[in-house]
């Protein structure tokens, strides 16, 4: 019998070998940071060509077990396109196969219910825009109702609809999704969502009145986050520093052999 890993790696271009390296890494990274919900929610990245394939976690690991090579692939209908000994989580797909199916400027997705991220969510008005963080998203942010566990394909095009051009949909009663051009630019966006909603959360706290921006301050703020999303430069940096720090800590780093880690 064939190793399976051995099959996939030689069908795999160089391409597409270092997209599950920085997805399994960005995976990590959220479980170094605390933004897991144990095994559940996910975080998918498109593979390139014209399949529409895109590499997802397999249900049942927890995000820290998970590497390159046992990262699924499945096409935009659900089904695995790849031999694997693991099954996918269903509700990856409604959300994960919308948002790529329906937008070809997006190549990540990131799916998370943190404390701080659902507690919003939970919130009439959603996230506010006059912290440092809030003030990046303002004009950035879609809503989209509570339908209960995303499962049925039939929300999809609702979700969809929901997200329009933007890049964070806020499921309300639930968490985010949040969609960029690449891993990076997903992450940073990430990021400031979640840090967002952290200040919300500890300011909604103290008493007093927040000071409030005006539309012009925060609209400014966003241009020039759009200006360095642009060129994925920043974001990149910003990537990569986490993810040599997260190595440091751990003392583990991909060996390129089936996915596996060695001791750095």
């Amino acid at each position: 019998m064939h190793d399976i890993r051995s099959i996939q790696a030689s069908n795999r271009s160089g391409e597409e070998a270092a997209l599950r390296v920085q997805l399994a890494e960005f995976y990590h990274l959220v479980e170094d940071l605390g933004w897991t919900e144990m095994i559940f929610n996910h975080i998918s990245a498109r593979v390139p060509g014209p399949e529409g394939h895109y590499l997802v976690n397999p249900f049942g690991l927890y995000y820290d077990e998970i590497t390159p090579d046992n990262l699924l692939k499945v096409d935009l209908s659900g089904n695995i396109v790849e031999p694997s000994s693991y099954p996918a989580n269903p509700a990856g797909f409604a959300l994960h196969s919308a948002i790529h199916g329906a937008r070809d400027d997006i190549h990540c997705v990131v799916h998370t219910h943190t404390t701080a991220i659902s507690a919003v969510a939970l919130k009439q008005d959603g996230f506010g825009h006059d912290d440092f963080y809030g003030a990046q998203l303002f004009g950035r942010i879609s809503y989209h109702a509570f339908e209960g566990i995303t499962l049925f394909p039939e929300e999809k095009s609702r979700m969809v609809a929901s997200l329009g051009a933007r890049h964070v949909l806020v499921l309300r009663n639930h968490g985010v999704a949040v969609c960029e051009h690449d891993i990076p630019r997903t992450f940073m966006l990430l990021w400031t969502v979640q840090r967002a909603a952290e200040i919300q959360c500890q300011a909604g706290m103290l008493p007093g009145r927040d000071v409030v921006l005006s539309d012009e301050v925060r609209s400014h703020c966003t241009e020039l986050i759009d200006h360095l999303v642009e060129d994925a430069y920043f974001a990149t940096k910003l990537f990569d520093a986490m993810v040599r720090r997260m190595r440091r800590k751990r003392g583990a780093l991909w060996s390129g052999d089936g996915g596996q880690r060695r001791q750095a």
